[in-house]
């Protein structure tokens, strides 16, 4: 499988390993990425890999709570001034508001619904939008969490959009618990909610590295395979900490010391209630978007001659 100069800094960007191990590591998997990746946690130059390939994009990740609804979606301009505007944001707190009261199944229903104080139609107000903003816009993902109690957490104006989802029992706010774990998931960016999650290939994947890194280490290759798997299945509990939100160490230690589970039940108490954690959905403005990198793209195979 050929790769491209593009491939190589992709895997930069998923491992923070330089240019040069990453090309090797792509030419010594033929291409495959997801390999590559292992290749290089495998020689302990990648810590830690990162799924999602978050090239930046100009736009807005918002969340919101509407009528008890909570909504989460993500809208792109072409420029990040334009995304700043007062007629952006407005654009994107009404697309928030429909998806929250009319409930379309996806972007296309959503472009068919009526835009709020207007006759006409999302797709309508939104042509109009482009008109007078004078650039392309596109509503690129949304979700919404119709039950239970949600609370919403935008980031530096938009670059993130949390959205979390709490099983409440008892008269009680949980408005700061929430967004406090909200801002846990944008500053952490965990991969899993809770461990019990995990599915089972992941971890078995997470153990054959754990090993692969200790049959390249000198002072761990020659010990018998046994002890090398019960040291790789003590290593785990590190990468649940890394990994998954509830084992996360609880980044607001001014608050609780402990994981997040701990900091919410910690808080429930307190508060003489019921607190548990149901899910939540993280947008990055951008995330996975391709575009244009022609410079760097020189600089790669400028390295092959």
């Amino acid at each position: 499988m050929a790769f491209t100069a593009q491939d190589v800094k992709k895997l930069r960007d998923m491992t923070n390993v330089g240019m040069m191990d990453c090309k090797k590591a792509l030419t010594e998997t033929d291409g495959d990425m997801d390999k590559a990746v292992d290749w290089l946690r495998e020689k302990g130059l990648a810590k830690a890999a990162k799924k999602a390939d978050r090239v930046a994009a100009m736009g807005v990740a918002y969340a919101a709570v509407v009528d008890g609804v909570g909504v989460v979606i993500e809208v792109n301009s072409e420029t990040d001034f334009a995304a700043k505007t007062d007629a952006f944001t407005d654009l994107v707190k009404n697309l928030a508001e429909v998806v929250a009261t009319q409930n379309p199944a996806d972007i296309e229903a959503l472009k068919g619904c009526t835009y709020p104080n207007s006759n006409l139609t999302v797709t309508e107000i939104m042509q109009e939008k482009v008109m007078s903003i004078g650039e392309n816009m596109q509503i690129r993902r949304f979700d919404r969490f119709p039950e239970n109690t949600s609370v919403a957490y935008v980031h530096a104006g938009g670059t993130h959009g949390v959205l979390v989802n709490l099983a409440v029992e008892g008269d009680i706010d949980v408005t700061e618990v929430g967004k406090n774990v909200a801002m846990q998931i944008a500053a952490m960016g965990p991969k899993y909610w809770d461990k019990a999650q995990v599915p089972q290939a992941d971890v078995d994947k997470e153990l054959q590295v754990q090993i692969a890194l200790m049959n390249n280490d000198p002072n761990m290759a020659s010990k018998p395979d046994a002890v090398k798997e019960k040291i790789a299945a003590g290593k785990m509990n590190a990468f649940y900490k890394e990994s998954c939100l509830l084992q996360q160490e609880f980044v607001r230690s001014d608050l609780f010391k402990g994981d997040v589970a701990g900091y919410i039940a910690d808080a429930a108490k307190k508060l003489g209630g019921t607190i548990t954690f149901k899910d939540a959905i993280h947008y990055i403005m951008g995330e996975g978007i391709e575009k244009r990198e022609d410079d760097f793209a020189a600089e790669v195979a400028a390295m092959s001659k």
